[in-house]
């Protein structure tokens, strides 16, 4: 298995959990974004710069998942492509996107993204914080 990180948007937070997990296990990690993004220091860690685009670094990501790695993205339209590569995907904060969810998700961040295309000012997600990152961990 490899683990792929949508780095673009990784939280600070969870690079050095990350970065003892990947060690203990001997997991090889490819960090894919647009911008310079460091883990850390390791081996077993690739990076790989795209170009700048909204969708580059998602697209690199599927091209080069298979079957039974793992991706850790908050992009919900990355994760359901990677699903249907029969790979998993899970969130910043811990939360598995799987065949039997993934499509709720998508209907509710479409809804979202209609509700405020069409003025309606809301709130996004709650900033990541120390219980977010601890809960990731588990």
């Amino acid at each position: 298995m490899t683990l792929y990180i949508d780095g673009d948007a990784f939280p600070n937070l969870l690079k050095p959990i990350l970065l003892r997990a990947i060690e203990r296990l001997k997991l090889p990690t490819v960090v894919v974004s647009n911008k310079r993004v460091s883990i850390g220091k390791s081996g077993l860690i690739d990076y790989i710069i795209v170009d700048e685009g909204a969708d580059e670094a998602d697209h690199r990501i599927v091209e080069m998942v298979a079957e039974g790695d793992l991706v850790i993205t908050a992009d919900i339209p990355l994760a359901d492509r990677v699903i249907a590569k029969k790979a998993h995907a899970i969130d910043h904060r811990g939360e598995l996107f799987s065949v039997d969810n993934i499509k709720q998700y998508l209907a509710m961040r479409n809804l979202m993204e209609e509700i405020r295309d069409s003025g309606v000012i809301t709130r996004g997600p709650a900033p990541f914080g120390a219980k977010d990152a601890h809960e990731f961990a588990f």
